[in-house]
């Protein structure tokens, strides 16, 4: 492999095809040819993170059998919260795109406060019930907890939710205790991705609030109700299809590969 020959300055993090062959004194096309033919790709960067937490096992079969034996006469809603969504006012108007140019926005702006939106996600049917707040400490997140108690008033209600402390405060724990129709289920640590309301909130993001330009929170709050409608009356469903049994090796692999461990 030419990466096994190559001798790295200490500064560099990046290597172009071309520099790396200057490198070890071979060809653009050698380099680029290995590269192909082994799926390499470093212009490519993601982020990941193993989580450690040590109930990983039981949370994550507990997530999952929910979603892929939910129990009868009840509802499993994925929840939570996408907060500090910032109403951003580009200081000039986009330009539209055009033949053999990208859609352009100015990259500075002017910062018009902020929301937090509040959602429970339907698996079955893709359905969203959604909520704005100027916050999300527990106070909001209780307030959430009733409005789905008013939107499913007779229904056995199981809540995915992540490890955020507003999911755990003792205000939280009390209004719970006095709603035993509500079951929340913590996802493990860093392990967000095992909550399907985190795809949703990526559709929104991308289809509603990244691009756009905000001149107040009021119309950024307008901008998400309105794609909530719209999505109620084009919902499409989220499955999960992976079972335990499958995710494990694949866990199981990164570790070896990664040196972690829960």
């Amino acid at each position: 492999m030419v990466a096994a020959t190559m001798r790295s300055p200490k500064h560099a993090t990046h290597w172009s095809a071309r520099r790396l062959a200057k490198e070890v004194g071979v060809s653009f096309l050698t380099v680029h040819r290995i590269w192909r033919k082994y799926g390499l790709q470093p212009h490519r960067v993601e982020t990941f993170k193993f989580s450690t937490a040590p109930e990983f096992d039981a949370k994550l079969a507990d997530i999952v059998r929910l979603y892929l034996d939910p129990p009868e006469r009840a509802l499993v809603l994925r929840v939570d919260e996408k907060s500090r969504i910032q109403a951003l006012d580009r200081t000039q108007p986009m330009l539209p795109m055009g033949p053999g140019l990208p859609a352009r926005m100015t990259h500075d702006y002017k910062r018009h406060g902020a929301t937090s939106l509040f959602a429970a996600l339907e698996g079955a049917s893709g359905k969203v019930h959604g909520r704005c707040f100027a916050h999300h400490p527990h106070v909001e997140f209780i307030a959430f907890l009733e409005s789905l108690a008013r939107r499913y008033p007779k229904l056995e209600l199981h809540l995915i939710c992540d490890n955020y402390g507003t999911h755990k405060h003792p205000k939280a724990r009390e209004w719970l205790a006095v709603h035993p129709h509500f079951h929340l289920h913590f996802t493990p640590t860093s392990g967000s991705w095992l909550n399907l309301v985190e795809r949703w909130f990526a559709l929104i993001t991308s289809q509603a609030i990244r691009r756009a330009s905000f001149d107040s929170g009021k119309r950024l709050r307008q901008a998400i109700i309105r794609w909530l409608a719209h999505w109620h009356d084009h919902a499409q469903p989220f499955r999960w299809i992976t079972t335990v049994a499958q995710i494990k090796p694949s866990i199981r692999n990164a570790e070896l590969i990664y040196g972690t461990e829960h």
